[in-house]
């Protein structure tokens, strides 16, 4: 039988790693590096892209800004004093009255924003400003590799876990792809308790079909497939408990992170960890009547929040050794549209959440949002480069020492974002 033709048959899902030809050295070197006490303590960086493209002006209100309330009459944040109004943060700029839950980070100060971030294309297309983002790459559509890929190629050794980037989506997402073999899967436990039935089921089947034709290196191939699946079933997916009373939303987001707090304690070797929530594009309705606090955006941020701080709430300590990196593709309008709604942007806010992260300030140039001061006439400003803030976690946190490698054709700075992360 066709080696590939079988895998692909038996459900073992080795093409969900992206390396399917590479497949036997790889899962070989994973083997070998295998022991009982998994791959010790590891730097991970978890990486969320807010598809669609949120509006981070009333994610980061700048309720100090008069024009912000002159801009959008009827969906501007109110001020903190006000019912629903902002959460306060530094006396200019305040959180979303739904994101209550990151407050007590940035009090701590495990919790920096940057504001005014992005890219330098001035793209209002998602899929291409995507790209962009990740691939590292704004306005060159042909760099094949992804930004993530890069930074964990930077550092491979012999001994990674295959479990070394994995994305929870159904998909490979962009910024993983390239020569750094990495895993992609919806579901932790359907991809341990499926793979895993197949191991007690077919083991022998694997070794009979590989004496029935030496030529086959099916044998070892399928050996070394269920050593890396049994090693995942260590994150013990199906009696899974959050710890310090975290209590996950019961979304996409909500259970991504929560699959890769479960990989992270069970010591499966990850490093980089790449999770996605979509429907940011918030053209209409993007606020309720007169309560801009509430509605179609008050709802996904209340979702995106939860889920992160119900992330670090569960690692607890074990914070120390992971940030927490959100992203969108583009800002909005500074002005609101005529459906209560606001059309694609330019510049936006990132946030940055760990125990390392030198927290409880918002980064950037903020240039303000009179009509000169806006990004054609309509948008927030770009500032700070997004692979500006990229670099700086993954030199400060990863310890990618290259930017070059990391970024190519563009000289990274820290500038506006030096020491976000310790």
């Amino acid at each position: 039988m066709d080696r590939r033709l079988f895998l692909r048959n038996t459900g073992i899902g080795l093409a969900s790693f992206g390396f399917m030809a590479a497949a036997p050295e790889f899962l070989h070197q994973f083997a070998a590096a295998q022991t009982e006490n998994g791959y010790g303590r590891k730097k991970v960086l978890v990486t969320i892209f807010q598809r669609g493209a949120v509006d981070g002006l009333n994610m980061i209100v700048p309720y100090g800004e008069s024009e912000y309330y002159n801009l959008r009459r009827t969906i501007a944040i109110k001020k903190p004093n006000e019912a629903e109004g902002a959460i306060d943060l530094d006396g200019f700029f305040g959180l979303h009255p739904s994101m209550r839950s990151l407050e007590p980070f940035w009090k701590s100060k495990q919790l920096g924003i940057i504001h005014s971030s992005g890219s330098p294309d001035n793209t209002r297309s998602h899929f291409d400003a995507q790209d962009y983002m990740e691939s590292g790459t704004p306005g060159i559509k042909g760099t094949r590799d992804g930004w993530l890929n890069r930074a964990v190629q930077t550092a491979a050794s012999k001994s990674d876990s295959p479990f070394r980037a994995v994305s929870m989506t159904q998909a490979m997402p962009r910024s993983l792809y390239g020569k750094a073999p990495s895993v992609a899967m919806t579901n932790l436990s359907d991809f341990t308790i499926k793979a895993g039935l197949y191991t007690a089921d077919l083991k022998g089947g694997f070794e009979g079909i590989y004496e029935q034709n030496a030529k086959d290196n099916l044998s070892e191939t399928g050996k070394e497939t269920f050593e890396a699946v049994n090693f995942l079933k260590s994150a013990n997916p199906a009696q899974y408990k959050p710890e310090n009373g975290a209590v996950y939303p019961a979304s996409q987001l909500g259970r991504s992170l929560q699959q890769i707090a479960q990989l992270i304690k069970a010591g499966v070797g990850l490093e980089v960890a790449f999770a996605e929530m979509g429907g940011w594009d918030t053209h209409v309705n993007q606020s309720v009547g007169n309560q801009p606090g509430r509605g179609q955006l008050a709802n996904l941020l209340r979702d995106f929040s939860s889920s992160i701080a119900a992330f670090a709430t569960d690692l607890g300590k074990r914070m120390d050794d992971v940030v927490v990196l959100t992203m969108s593709e583009f800002g909005r309008t500074a002005r609101e549209n005529g459906n209560r709604g606001t059309d694609h942007g330019h510049g936006n806010a990132m946030l940055v959440l760990g125990n390392a992260v030198n927290g409880g300030k918002v980064y950037g140039d903020w240039k303000g949002l009179k009509s000169d001061q806006l990004n054609e006439g309509r948008d927030l400003a770009v500032t700070t480069d997004f692979r500006d803030v990229f670099a700086e976690v993954a030199t400060r946190h990863l310890g990618s020492k290259d930017t070059g490698s990391l970024f190519p054709k563009y000289a990274a700075s820290s500038r506006g974002v030096k020491g976000i992360v310790g």
